[in-house]
């Protein structure tokens, strides 16, 4: 049975860079990401981001115990090669430049309050998953990690590339990727610039469940009917996990306003690579069906042929 609400909901057509739709059988609603020019977190995008989290709450808040209802959100990527490449490098230089420190932290706060958001599950009787299939890269390996659920395709690549023009990424990367493996292991993943594959990841325990490509739908649609033969556990083990390590927007803000003033230190040569970065993500939306293909193929992978719980 379709709940009305929630079908208007996913068909509203006024997001600029959001597209959405309701699985009634999973009892899930959908987000794709489908930023312009480039696959990062525009100011349009984040807007769509804070006007859709709106709706969830209002929604789910009258309508979880309705059978008609949505029980999980799922965040994806309208493009399947490139999940989201992070922050806009070109607003960044930008507003670097002119030293305006309101204008990063306005940004920075609209990036943090929506994966605060995601990490508490909205407070709601909800269950976030992200979805990622191709690269996910900064800001974009962040809102994944900040998913109760982290499922990615085998040629799934994620990472923070920050380092490489002297920044950190901070719109929770730390404090989401500690709370998966460590404080050590996050530092030498933040450090090392190093973009990893899905697999690597999933040995790691950041990912949750790993897909064959083109899998990933099905492979969310799986973990839904698994948690939902166990689902009182299942729940009452997120909400532990919250209660083990909480994370509080206070933490999140904090860390985001050191990387505003960060962010004002960087010299010539470091706005020189995050230019170079912000070309190579044009070029890379740019690429033809063959390129896209030889880039596939130019990605690490291995001889796992299923989908792998935790």
């Amino acid at each position: 049975m379709s709940n009305p609400q929630v079908s208007h909901l996913a068909a509203h057509q006024n997001y600029k860079q959001m597209i959405t739709r309701h699985d009634r059988d999973n009892r899930a609603l959908w987000h794709y990401m489908n930023p312009a020019p480039r696959p990062c977190f525009t100011a349009d995008l984040l807007n769509d981001f804070e006007r859709f989290h709106h709706g969830v709450k209002a929604l789910v808040t009258g309508t979880h115990d309705d059978p008609g209802g949505i029980q999980y959100v799922v965040l994806a990527s309208h493009n399947p090669r490139i999940f989201n490449l992070g922050g806009d490098l070109v607003l960044f230089k930008e507003l670097i430049l002119n030293k305006d420190r309101d204008g990063l932290l306005k940004y920075a706060r609209s990036c943090i309050d929506p994966l605060y958001d995601i990490t508490i599950n909205f407070d709601l009787p909800v269950t976030h998953i992200s979805l990622v299939q191709g690269d996910a890269l900064g800001g974009g390996f962040e809102v994944a990690l900040a998913s109760t659920v982290l499922i990615a395709e085998r040629s799934a690549r994620m990472g923070f590339p920050e380092i490489l023009f002297n920044l950190f990424p901070g719109m929770g990367a730390y404090s989401l990727m500690a709370r998966r493996v460590g404080a050590v292991k996050a530092e030498k993943i933040i450090l090392s610039g190093r973009i990893h594959t899905a697999e690597e990841l999933y040995e790691l325990g950041v990912v949750d469940v790993l897909a064959e490509d083109g899998t990933g739908e099905q492979a969310v649609s799986a973990y839904i009917k698994r948690q939902n033969k166990h689902s009182n556990g299942y729940k009452s083990v997120y909400k532990v996990r919250r209660m083990y390590h909480p994370l509080t927007y206070q933490e999140l803000l904090d860390i985001t306003t050191l990387w505003v003033d960060t962010a004002l230190q960087l010299q010539e040569r470091d706005l020189r690579i995050m230019e170079r970065l912000a070309k190579s993500q044009d070029k890379l939306v740019k690429l033809t069906p063959m390129e896209e293909r030889r880039d596939a193929l130019n990605r690490p992978s291995s001889g796992l042929q299923s989908i792998h719980f935790i």
